[in-house]
This record gives C-alpha cells, sequence and structure tokens, in this order.
C-alpha cells in the first residue's frame, strides 16, 4: 500500500464517528446527553405513567435510540463491530465495512480479487446483513477494491 493513500478505518473508528456525529445531532436540537434541563416540567426519560419507579435496561435503550433517531446507526455498529460473525473469518480477513448510507453499505477490499468475490456475493451478502438488521435496511452493496498506484499511461509497450 503506497504511503500515501490512507488507511480503510476500522470498525472503532466507525463507530466513533458514528458516535460524534451523533453527538453533533442532538447539540442541533439542543439535547446533549449528560446535561441537566431546567426543572420546568416532568424529567426527561420519565414515563409518567409509570411514575418514578425504575425500568427494564433494554427497554429504556430502545426508547432511547427511537426517540433521537439513533436505531439504524446503532444497528450498523453491531455490523461493523461484528464483521467477522457475519460474513465468516476468510472474507473478513480480506475485506472490512466502509460507509452507509442511504440504504448502501460500503465494502473496501484488500485486493481486486477478492472485490470481484465480493461483488458477485452481494446479493447474499445483503441479505444476511438484512437478517441483521432488519429487512430493507441494506438495499445495496458496493464494492471498493483497492487504489492503483500506477498513473494512467504509466505502463506502455511501445
Amino acid at each position: 500500500m503506497p504511503e500515501d493513500e490512507p488507511k480503510p478505518k476500522t470498525g472503532i473508528e466507525l463507530a466513533r464517528e458514528a458516535l460524534a456525529q451523533a453527538r453533533a445531532d442532538a447539540a442541533k436540537r439542543q439535547s446533549v446527553p449528560g446535561r441537566r434541563r431546567s426543572r420546568q416540567g416532568a424529567r426527561p426519560g420519565r414515563d409518567p405513567r409509570r411514575g418514578d419507579g425504575p425500568q427494564p435496561f433494554g427497554s429504556g435503550i430502545k426508547k432511547l435510540l427511537a426517540d433521537r433517531g439513533w436505531e439504524e446507526r446503532a444497528a450498523m455498529g453491531g455490523v461493523f463491530g461484528n464483521w467477522e460473525g457475519i460474513v465468516g473469518r476468510d472474507l473478513a480477513e480480506h475485506t472490512s465495512p466502509g460507509a452507509f448510507e442511504d440504504g448502501e453499505l460500503v465494502v473496501n477490499c484488500d485486493s481486486p480479487a477478492w472485490a470481484q468475490q465480493v461483488r458477485l456475493l452481494a446479493g447474499q451478502l445483503v441479505r444476511r446483513l438484512n437478517e441483521e438488521l432488519g429487512d430493507g435496511a441494506v438495499q445495496r452493496v458496493k464494492v471498493v477494491g483497492p487504489q492503483s498506484a500506477r498513473k494512467p499511461g504509466q505502463w506502455r509497450v511501445r
């Protein structure tokens, strides 16, 4: 890999970027986690029908994700974190998930041969990802192979 090319991002880096984006979205809505709201009205995050009693952790997290619009990002974070479990060890050794936007998952490959293999498996990969995330979450897989160090026209036979 040439020195001037950026390395593909790891799952941790992608998760950090998603968290930073979620914080920025919350800041735009002026509901940054960890900041207390004014004492006007009910306390945030409390269900008035339940009173001040505890809530099950799982349902509280699901409600928080739904209220903030983070469900898809949280699900994709799970895919990025469990890539090997979803696609298998052999494929995970040569691929990594890239970006996910508008139903399109970018898959980075370390060689043209693996890029072609993933293109052939794209339909199966979409089905498998939708099993994990729910129907219709992933609509397309865009495969990105390694960038060539050769400049166009560099190698010519005369």
